[in-house]
Order: structure tokens, then sequence, then C-alpha cells
């Protein structure tokens, strides 16, 4: 194998790793549906239901509550933020975002939790190579998750929606989880490498100056990932041709 010009990889989880992106996308709107569904109900207006192009554009990638509050936003609804204790369907961001979280934990309960193949292997691979691997991901349940899927050892960082509580980061499209699981890791944003499937995770790899932003274009959004800061975009990550396809994509991008 050629020598490598990057020593780290900070991978987002959903819809990278694990193929919960698509469980999310079904919380999400189940919640909203339903608070929506009541809203227009009780003011005597028109249902207008959450869509794929709502979850993408306001949800994807975000911490939770402030996914609530981007998409309420949206639509000019105003509620009260609320505490991270309020009860799941409460009529606040807080409450809203817990039922939502709520609506993951039973589905992925019942369906358990997928891998994408390629990702498996090239996470196989990277380590083999003394790549350093790291996890940066929104989600609260990331711990649980990746152990789910016997992969939480694999990395040597991992930055989620509890660590970002902690730390007090800010979440994407601000680069924080990233560049804090790059540190972790001992290397450099230079050096390193993001993958990511969401607007706001592209969008946080570019402001973070990462050596390589890889899109991954799940949802048919390559032109969206792009535009908003990813350096290259595929549909899967066997499309890359391995890890030497990774290296010379990282060579590429800095000559």
């Amino acid at each position: 194998m050629e020598k490598l010009a990057f020593d780290a990889v900070i991978f987002d989880m959903d819809g990278v790793i694990t193929k919960t992106a698509i469980t999310h996308a079904a919380a999400w709107k189940k919640m909203f549906d339903e608070f929506l569904q009541k809203r227009a109900e009780d003011l005597g207006e028109t249902f207008v239901e959450f869509t794929q192009a709502d979850y993408l554009l306001y949800v994807d990638g975000k911490p939770r509550y402030k996914g609530v509050a981007s998409f309420l936003e949206s639509r000019n609804i105003s509620i009260e933020f609320g505490a991270t204790t309020d009860e799941p369907g409460q009529e606040t961001v807080c409450g809203l975002g817990n039922r939502k979280n709520e609506a993951f934990n039973e589905v992925i309960e019942r369906d358990g939790v997928e891998v994408y193949e390629s990702t498996a292997q090239m996470l196989k691979d990277l380590t083999a190579a003394g790549i350093k691997l790291g996890v940066a991901s929104s989600s609260k349940n990331c711990a649980p998750v990746l152990e789910a899927v016997n992969l939480l050892q694999t990395f040597g960082a991992r930055v989620d929606g509890v660590v970002s509580a902690e730390l007090g980061l800010s979440g994407k499209p601000e680069p924080d989880i990233f560049t804090t699981a790059c540190q972790m890791l001992g290397s450099t944003p230079a050096k390193s490498i993001v993958v990511e499937d969401a607007v706001s995770g592209v969008q946080a790899g570019a402001k973070g100056n990462f050596g390589l932003t890889l899109g991954i274009a799940r949802e048919n959004n390559e032109k969206e990932l792009a535009e908003n800061g990813a350096d290259f975009v595929v549909t899967d990550l066997e499309e890359v041709g391995g890890i030497n396809g990774l290296n010379k994509l990282f060579v590429s991008n800095n000559s």
C-alpha cells in the first residue's frame, strides 16, 4: 500500500456508518405530523405535512432541539423552548424533541440497526493501515447505537450529543464536534478527512478547514452537498475505490 497523505478520518454516524438516517427521518415525520395535525385542528387551519425536503433542509445532522427550532421557525411557529426534562410530546421545543427521540428508540428496539457494508470495510482497512478514527455525531444515541453493532471500540474519539452538551460545543454547521474529535485523536484538520451525508455536516467540514470533506449522497442530494462544502461527493463509499482511492481524493484536493 502506498504511503497515505492523511492520518485521521472522522465519520458522521447516521447515514454514513449506520442505516439510521432513515429511522431518524421517519421518527421526525411521525412527531412533527402529529404536532402539526393537532395544531391545525386547534387553530382551524389546513394541515401541511412534514416532508423529506423539510427534514433535509431544517433537521438533518443538527442537534435535536436545534432541529426542532429550525423547522418550527420555517413554519413561523413560536413555542416555548422549555427544559430538557420536559415530557415527550409536551408543546415545547424540548418536549417535541424528546418525543422524536422516544419514537426513534422505539423503532431501533423493534427493528435493530444495520451498518453500511462499504463503510464497515473502510473502517477495517483504515484500522489496519494505522489511521486514527473518530466519530462525530449530533445524536445523543451515538454510543448505544455503535455498541449495538460492535463498532464503539473502533473509534479513538467520540464526540456526540452527550459529549457536546458536556463540553458546551456548538452543533453543525459549526465545526466544533469535528475539530474536537480531531484534537482528541492528536491530529489536525489539515491532515484529516470528514465523511458526512448531511448538508450541515459538509458545511461544518468546510468551516473547519479539513483536508478533505467527503459527501455521501444518500438522498439524491449530490448537488446540495457539493454546493455546501463537500470537496467530492459519492453515493456510497464503495465508489471511492478503497483506502488508496480515498488517499488519491485527499491528495488531489490538497495539490
